[in-house]
């Protein structure tokens, strides 16, 4: 339960809090709970889809279904989306890109991969009726929380311990606890693949890809992975999804 708490409260604005003192690895314990915290974020976002469309129609519900995704998150991820972008595409040596990340300011990398990215997920999430719609925003939400535990088993980290602002320090995320988070993915996937296997299939792969080719330029550029990039691999995966499942839906 502390765990999940702990990553309830990472990963959104709910103002839970965890009981006693947190341990050194709290964040890599929590992390299997990522993808069911993912569900939560999902469904509410679905919620809000539903609704909104009995008033609405056109590109308005997906506005509104992904303003409410991002403001129950408090825009984690899409910040580290912005500083991902602002450290790979403008800095030039290791030591750049890692202070370019850490700048609090948003440069123009930053904001057109914010920018597009909203604007990709939400044409995306417009041209999907509104079951389907909310089943997909369940999925993905739930799915792409799931990348972020690889790429912190996978990928070393490589920011300073001192000036982080969690600690990614401890016993790496355990093959139980990959296994944990997989079997959250799959029921958060059941919903869409009602309606569509392919649908699911297609939004995974493409998905995958941009999560790989973003984890791959990582490594070349900086060596690994930080707080950000993690923020960013969510993110693109998020893209890749809503556009492959719109691609066969939509």
């Amino acid at each position: 339960m502390r765990s999940f708490l702990n990553a309830v409260q990472f990963l959104t604005r709910v103002p839970v809090r965890s009981p006693g003192k947190l341990d050194e690895d709290w964040l890599l314990r929590a992390a299997k709970f990522f993808p069911l915290v993912g569900v939560f974020v999902g469904c509410i976002s679905a919620l809000i889809f539903v609704l909104t469309g009995m008033v609405w129609s056109g590109i308005v519900p997906a506005l509104l279904a992904t303003t409410a995704s991002i403001a129950l998150t408090g825009a984690l991820h899409e910040d580290g989306l912005s500083d991902t972008a602002d450290g790979l595409g403008g800095g030039t040596t290791l030591a750049s890109r890692l202070a370019i990340m850490k700048d609090s300011r948003i440069g123009v990398y930053g904001v057109l991969a914010v920018g597009l990215g909203i604007a990709l997920r939400v044409g995306a999430l417009a041209t999907l009726a509104e079951p389907v719609g909310a089943a997909a925003l369940i999925a993905c939400h739930t799915a792409a929380r799931f990348p972020p535990m690889i790429a912190l088993r996978t990928l070393d980290h490589i920011g300073d311990p001192a000036s982080a602002k969690v600690s990614y320090l401890g016993q790496p995320i355990r093959a139980g606890e990959i296994a944990f988070g997989a079997v959250i993915v799959l029921a958060g996937l059941l919903p869409l693949l009602a309606f569509s296997a392919l649908a699911g299939g297609v939004g995974l792969a493409l998905g995958g890809l941009l999560v790989i080719w973003l984890c791959r330029h990582a490594r070349r550029l900086v060596g690994g992975y930080t707080g950000d990039i993690l923020g960013a691999v969510e993110q693109v995966f998020e893209i890749g999804f809503m556009l492959g499942v719109a691609a066969v839906l939509g």
